[in-house]
């Protein structure tokens, strides 16, 4: 367990006499103990060690034994304390620094990587049906109904999601068109181009919970919140109330500037684009045409607002938790990162089985080339020989509550700030969440 020496006053040394320079003091550890060692060290002890320092005329300077309390981070009693105050089922031990992702992924069954191309239609099948079964939804409920016929419709609307998801990620069909093709069509319904989500998707995998590098979502830089008033007060609104539906600005942000393409992306990129504004010029027309504009807010822009509910709680739930750094690229570990920086979550059944298991996402993080359908055994098999390590919850009020108001600026010792701790004026909307939201875990 790892030690640290603040100050150096418990050493009782002669007058005038310093360490030589060339000979380093170390501090030694073992449980509840904290003591000093030299590089040539004669006689080890327990309570405590002699060591010598190579002078003209050796002395021996003995290091008082100081009880050290060990870190609590790295007691299971501890974590099961975080675990209950964030509404995790389970906070995961630390990942050895040794172990690679290809440790991990020889550990899986060779079938989870399986593409079968029934259980890939299958999953088409539901998506098609249940989207189809939700508009015909919206158009009988009553109105104090239509929430519930939105919810739904929204909630299948982010299986189509999904299925572009496996075909960007190449486990949708062993033929690269067909991938294609469907993945563009997949995401059509949606405005979602296809091609340039895809291109910053794969840099998310690359770099998952790297500062500045991941695509997905980061913490709030400090020099960002505190530049202006009001990009300060839409940063909080952003990142509190309206963060479940966060991901419409990050749409917009990342998926329509050609500027943030490389050259030999544009092409594609381009296509991608082509096919979302053709649906949007003849998709929308139509819609308006048979149902009116209330018709167009009914039937494609509430469900599209359930969809990006999904999006974007699903994605922060992934990666977000008070306990899980963002690190930069140097002190990056990629095995970490994937395993114990990403999170398993429990939802509804229903809302599992129309958005194909996209929330049992560590071994989705492990390797992405295992199909949705497979991502339950493949979990099975993590939580069998690395299940001391993981992340799980099951979706609670209090899980929310604790991204919604902690999970904010970053900080290198905390890893989060909550914005009420830094502007707490400015935070009502902070403030407004911690007294308004339950607490049921």
């Amino acid at each position: 367990m790892a030690c640290r020496v603040a100050d150096s006053m418990f050493l009782f040394m002669a007058p005038h006499q310093k360490p030589s320079g060339s000979h380093k003091i170390l501090a030694h550890c073992s449980p509840g103990i904290c003591y000093l060692k030299g590089e040539r060290v004669i006689q080890k002890g327990i309570r405590h060690q002699q060591f010598l320092l190579p002078k003209r005329k050796s002395r021996v300077i003995q290091a008082v034994a100081i009880p050290v309390v060990p870190s609590p981070a790295d007691t299971a009693e501890y974590r099961k304390q975080l675990a209950e105050s964030y509404g995790f089922e389970q906070i995961g031990e630390p990942l050895p620094d040794n172990i690679k992702i290809k440790d991990i992924i020889n550990t899986l069954p060779k079938k989870v990587f399986e593409i079968d191309d029934v259980k890939a239609w299958k999953s088409v099948l539901i998506s098609v049906t249940s989207y189809a079964l939700g508009l015909l939804m919206i158009s009988k409920a009553p109105w104090y109904l239509l929430p519930l016929a939105w919810a739904w419709t929204g909630t299948a609307a982010t299986g189509f999601f999904v299925i572009g998801h496996d075909c960007a990620h190449k486990a949708f069909s062993s033929n690269k068109l067909v991938e294609d093709i469907v993945g563009t069509l997949a995401f059509l319904p949606l405005i979602y181009p296809y091609e340039p989500w895809r291109f910053k998707h794969d840099q998310h995998h690359a770099k998952t919970n790297m500062l500045s590098e991941d695509t997905a979502w980061h913490p709030v830089w400090k020099e960002e919140f505190e530049s202006s008033p009001i990009l300060r007060k839409a940063i909080i609104i952003g990142y509190g109330p309206l963060r479940p539906w966060m991901s419409i600005a990050h749409w917009l942000m990342w998926h329509f500037n050609l500027n943030k393409f490389r050259p030999s992306e544009l092409k594609r990129v381009k296509i991608s684009l082509a096919c979302v504004f053709a649906f949007i010029a003849i998709g929308w027309p139509l819609i308006i045409y048979k149902t009116g504009i209330m018709g167009w807010v009914k039937f494609w822009l509430m469900p599209w607002l359930g969809y990006h509910f999904w999006m974007s709680v699903f994605t922060m739930v992934h990666h977000t938790a008070p306990h899980i750094p963002f690190r930069y690229s140097n002190e990056w570990n990629a095995a970490q990162a994937q395993l114990n920086g990403t999170i398993h979550c429990d939802y509804p059944r229903w809302v599992e089985i129309l958005c194909h298991d996209i929330s049992v996402h560590i071994p989705h993080h492990i390797s992405p080339r295992i199909p949705s359908y497979n991502l339950r055994a493949a979990h099975k098999s993590l939580q069998e020989n690395w299940g001391k390590y993981l992340n799980e919850a099951t979706w609670n009020w209090r899980l929310m509550k604790t991204i919604l108001t902690e999970c904010h600026v970053y900080d290198q010792e905390q890893n989060y700030v909550p914005f009420d701790k830094l502007a707490p004026e400015e935070s009502q909307p902070i403030t407004f969440l911690r007294k308004a939201l339950p607490d049921y875990a």
